[in-house]
């Protein structure tokens, strides 16, 4: 069942029941994400052939990160995708991008898959503090799944860039133009920095970030 994002419950992973919807909720993104890779490597012609190569790349590994987490609420939370209502904010970007190659790049990678290098260290702080069997093996799925969403982001960072590039555009100025026409969300504190850097991100970029 898809929802509005402010509808879709939220709950303790304290609880065995609380960690299957929280595994859930992350297994829906990277299940979105794949699509979102393929859509753009479909949607948009007329771009170096690497571009494709790295989207087929990313849309690889994006369902790698799905059956790992699939995996893990059948095996150790007795639950399947499909169990919980989910949200679609990622693909209401991808349709609200459609027409905009520059808008994708900027604001389904680089903004909201960014936003989970941002969340996924606090998401492991609270399931080893849980410290069952169940919530350190999936502090290790999301292990994988942080380091490769930091070249992720970064294939989105450096698509983008060329972007502006080939059209003349400053990256840090149409990036907060992009940002307020369609309504982006903004980063929530505190920042992953260290993986932000790490997935291309300049300084003039992190000030915007963390101060607008």
């Amino acid at each position: 069942q898809l929802l509005h994002h402010t509808a879709v419950a939220r709950r303790s992973p304290a609880t065995p029941e609380g960690r299957a919807v929280l595994i859930h909720a992350i297994a829906h993104i990277e299940f979105n994400a794949i699509n979102l890779a393929l859509d753009a490597i479909w949607r948009f012609a007329g771009m170096p052939e690497t571009f494709y190569r790295d989207w087929l790349r990313v849309a690889a590994e994006e369902a790698k990160h799905f059956r790992l987490l699939r995996d893990h609420l059948r095996r150790q939370l007795h639950h399947d995708y499909g169990d919980f209502p989910a949200h679609q904010g990622l693909w209401s970007m991808c349709e609200k991008t459609a027409d905009d190659i520059v808008a994708r790049m900027a604001l389904v990678p680089r903004t909201l898959e960014a936003r989970g290098l941002d969340a996924t260290p606090l998401i492991q702080h609270k399931l080893r503090q849980v410290g069952t069997p169940d919530a350190l093996a999936a502090v290790a799925i999301l292990d994988t799944i942080l380091r490769e969403e930091v070249g992720h982001v970064a294939i989105g960072n450096h698509w983008y860039g060329w972007l502006c590039t080939r059209a003349g555009l400053d990256a840090v100025a149409h990036y907060a133009a992009l940002v307020q026409r369609y309504e982006a969300p903004r980063p929530k504190p505190p920042l992953n920095e260290a993986a932000r850097r790490a997935a291309g991100f300049s300084e003039a970029e992190m000030r915007w970030l963390q101060h607008g």
